[in-house]
């Protein structure tokens, strides 16, 4: 017998050998249809395995399909099931690296002839075939050697690699078979049978990959794929998919004449004139708030020296993601991945006493880091952006104030620029680190309950910390449902000990003071992308590149609308003319599909009376005001939420 405490603290005990299945099933019948997996002291366990006994009680817990670990598990399956789909269908075909991943799976492929997407329907018909067919899956430990003859012997030579080259030896060795004849290497977990997979997948796109990422290896075909908990979540994923077409960043930078990217500066921004003035829009925004703040703006150089890098510990850590280069006397210089050196130079001019504490250093710091062509996207990912940086520098007695002032900081902002705050995680220490463990206690407590204080709920991420100290992570869902990492707050002991910060405290003794790394919107690129997204380019006034554009009827109201057009710049309003020889209804249809907020149509009569007929981006309607009027009430909402 032994232990298990499930979710509510009741704690039951258990013969040994049962599995979570038949717990699931001595609970209730229809709860054994609905989950697909278990934890066992967090860890994620098959159903069909039995639970390994201990004599203290062991955490238990039962994995419904719609969550997000049954999710990752039925995604799991669904690239088995494709990878036995495709090789049924294409005997010919070996199978290598096949994961889930976020919203899907997909599985890598090597085969002589080419897939294609005409290849689809006949792999999702096998696919729920084998599904029909309710195959049981039966997990099995393998002696090393005898798992390596064994794939090596049928053909499967990437299997055999895997087992040599990845896996660690004396690490436990398991395979996983769906009915008698297939059989891939895997870690698992995997549900019982395959006809719990259900029908609710589909197939999405065709890529290429290379052999464990290496441009030097092998080429391999990719197939990507998703899969659902039910029918419900695939369409309501399809219809989010047709709407993130929409709304792509990428697409609307084009048709709105925002910004371009070019294969002779990959992962760099061309901004244009239009998308460099919401740019500007966005970051004389964030300076208003972190001025506000009590920040002190700085600009540190954008070349530096290797040898302030490896001082750093940069250069061990990102070397191989810096730009470089070598100058005519030898020296090697680096373009900066990261403003923190530089602000500690800057911090290190003159004497600072504890008085000075805490000091907020902000930078809109432009960096370069080196992102594998492969994994660029648009603005989102790119190999050259701006951060809105900053480094608190303080005691150790202010970390919980200044954390808790962040985070107020962040929320506020958020809300300005109308995000949703998803989630608050605490990235905690990894097994690599530098410090002491009484240093990372004191640290993550500072860093949740400071969070906590200023009223969120934190999740926490075990071992994903940076080594130099743990770090909060606040990720945002964009219109779509999405979620984007974009604000975070670090707190390092380590990098003013390298680099020899210190101050001057009470009792006359030099200390080193703790820094804050933190951002709010993280980068401008990312941001900005994730704002046009969720528009869908339809902007608020404040960030829309165009406000308003004056355009007349005739010719004989031209000079008026340039006139109107004068005030209304005047008056801080970013506006245009559209004075072409053109019918009104041609000029409304061309700007309504640039999304200009606000189109001032005037003719003759607007020119007689001093008015304009304001006609809003969506609406048919016209509203005449008194040009006084127009302006008073424009000025007003094109103003940015902070100064409203």
């Amino acid at each position: 017998m032994f232990e298990l405490k499930f979710p509510d603290g009741a704690i039951r005990q258990y013969e040994n050998n049962i599995s979570p299945l038949e717990i699931a099933e001595g609970i209730s019948k229809s709860l054994a249809k609905r989950v697909v997996g278990a934890k066992i002291d967090g860890q994620v366990w098959d159903l069909s395995r039995p639970i390994e006994p201990k004599d203290t009680p062991q955490t238990f817990e039962l994995i419904n399909r719609d969550s997000d670990d049954g999710l990752e598990i039925i995604r799991h399956d669904a690239a088995h099931i494709m990878a036995q789909a495709v090789q049924e269908l294409f005997p010919d075909t070996q199978i290598t690296i096949g994961p889930s991943i976020e919203d899907g799976y997909y599985y890598d492929f090597v085969r002589e002839d080419k897939f294609s997407t005409d290849d689809f329907e006949k792999i999702e018909a096998k696919m729920r075939e084998i599904v029909d067919r309710d195959l049981p899956i039966v997990r099995e430990e393998w002696d090393r050697e005898v798992a390596i003859k064994h794939f090596n012997e049928i053909g499967e030579i990437y299997k055999a690699k895997i087992i040599e080259e990845i896996i660690p030896e004396g690490e436990t060795l398991t395979v996983y078979k769906q009915g008698d004849n297939w059989k891939d290497l895997c870690r698992g977990p995997h549900m019982p049978s395959t006809g719990r997979l259900g029908k609710a997948f589909k197939l999405m796109k065709l890529a290429g990959a290379y052999w464990r990422g290496d441009a030097k290896n092998a080429q391999l075909q990719r197939i990507y794929g998703t899969a659902w908990a039910d029918e419900k979540g695939l369409k309501d994923y399809l219809v989010r998919l047709e709407e993130a077409e929409k709304r792509d960043h990428r697409k609307l930078g084009r048709q709105l004449n925002l910004f371009h990217m070019q294969e002779e500066a990959k992962g760099m921004v061309f901004w244009h004139p239009k998308g460099w003035t919401m740019y500007r829009a966005l970051e004389n925004y964030i300076r208003r708030k972190i001025e506000a703040s009590d920040y002190v703006e700085v600009k540190t150089p954008q070349l530096m020296d290797k040898t302030l890098w490896e001082k750093s510990g940069h250069w061990e850590k990102f070397g191989h993601a810096m730009f470089t280069c070598e100058t005519v006397e030898e020296e090697i210089l680096a373009v900066k991945p990261m403003n923190c050196p530089g602000h500690v130079q800057i911090f290190n001019q003159g004497q600072k006493s504890y008085r000075d504490l805490p000091l907020r250093m902000a930078e809109m710091g432009c960096c370069h880091r080196f992102e594998p062509s492969g994994g660029l996207h648009g603005i989102m990912r790119v190999r050259n952006f701006t951060q809105d940086d900053g480094h608190i520098f303080c005691r150790v007695d202010q970390i919980y104030s200044e954390t808790k002032d962040f985070c107020e900081l962040l929320r506020t902002v958020y809300n300005d620029l109308g995000v949703e705050l998803h989630s608050v995680k605490l990235a905690l220490r990894p097994d690599v680190r530098a410090g002491s463990d009484e240093t990372w206690d004191y640290a993550e407590k500072m860093l949740k309950e400071a969070a906590e204080a200023a009223g969120e709920i934190v999740e926490l991420l075990p071992n994903e910390g940076a080594f130099y100290g743990p770090k909060l992570e606040f990720h945002l869902k964009d219109a779509i449902g999405r979620t984007w990492q974009c604000g975070t707050l670090q707190l390092d002991f380590v990098l003013p000990e390298r680099l020899d910060a210190e101050y001057t405290g009470e009792d006359g003794q030099k200390h080193r003071p703790v820094m804050l790394h933190r951002a709010i919107l993280g980068t401008f690129e990312r941001f900005l992308g994730i704002l046009i997204e969720n528009h869908a380019g339809n902007f608020p006034m404040w960030l829309a590149p165009v406000q308003v554009v004056v355009a007349n009827i005739t010719s004989d109201s031209e000079q008026y609308a340039k006139d109107v057009c004068h005030k209304l710049r005047a008056a801080g309003i970013r506006a245009e003319t559209d004075v072409r020889n053109e019918k009104i209804n041609f000029k409304i249809r061309e700007h309504s599909l640039q999304k200009v907020p606000v189109i001032a149509v005037v003719g003759s009569r607007e020119a007689a009376e001093g008015k304009v007929a304001l006609r809003r981006f969506g609406s048919q309607a016209q509203e005449i005001l008194s040009l006084e009027e127009a302006m008073a009430m424009l000025s007003t909402e094109s103003l940015p939420p902070d100064m409203k």
